[in-house]
């Protein structure tokens, strides 16, 4: 009985660095990544300097954490959770292969050079909330994984979403501090290399996201069966 609880102990161990792992990597990439937010935090950091590009690098906070939570309330009304989030899983997992794709075809982030007005918070919040990517993510590939590791360690859980803003939002300060000190390091090729790098490792998650799916649909076998959401 002691070994059986060593075990599941060991088990909830591993589920959560897995989880912690997930969520810094998600974060890391779409800290990294070229995108709508990412152009107004490099713009208000060369018009209006470094403390506005953090402003709007904070707009997650205000958009990702609402889009999350109706995720979770939307799935978590489903009755028969598999069969849904088999799909939602595939979906994801193409998502991922899609996003990796985009990484190695990615270039510098485009810098619009017209001045622009200061508030920042408000800005990123818009360009953020308006950007397709916050909504794919959570419903697609978020909700999924904090599905699966709800059952098993839910303090794990915590950690993914704390990784994931957390890395998202320091990604794109570090960036900005960057630009603050010269704009010419996000032309050269050691940025895309880290955004391939990144698109590697989603690739990975992609795949792993697609198994999951069919697992949960019954088309692999697989222990992924979730009896409910959270």
């Amino acid at each position: 009985m002691i070994r059986n609880i060593l075990y599941e102990d060991r088990l909830a161990g591993y589920l959560m660095i897995a989880l912690l792992t997930s969520g810094v990597v998600y974060g890391l990439w779409a800290g990294f990544s070229p995108g709508p937010l990412l152009t107004v935090i490099l713009a208000h950091t060369l018009q209006h300097g470094l403390k506005e590009g953090v402003k709007v690098a904070l707009a997650p906070l205000a958009t990702d954490v609402p889009i999350m939570m109706i995720s979770v309330l939307l799935l978590a009304r489903i009755t028969n959770i598999n069969p849904v989030l088999g799909v939602i899983s595939i979906v994801g997992g193409i998502f991922l292969l899609y996003m990796a794709y985009k990484s190695f075809c990615a270039g510098s982030p485009a810098v619009s050079g017209e001045s622009v007005s200061a508030q920042s918070y408000s800005k990123g919040i818009i360009a953020n909330a308006l950007s397709p990517y916050p909504y794919l993510f959570w419903f697609s590939v978020g909700t999924p994984t904090m599905a699966k590791g709800w059952g098993g360690n839910p303090f794990g859980v915590i950690l993914f979403v704390t990784g994931f803003l957390g890395c998202t939002i320091g990604g794109k300060i570090l960036l900005a501090a960057l630009v603050g000190t010269s704009g010419n390091l996000l032309r050269g090729k050691p940025y895309r290399y880290v955004v391939r790098f990144f698109g590697v490792l989603l690739a990975v998650f992609g795949c792993v996201l697609l198994k999951d799916g069919f697992s949960l649909l019954g088309v692999l076998h697989g222990p992924n069966r979730i009896t409910s959401l959270f």
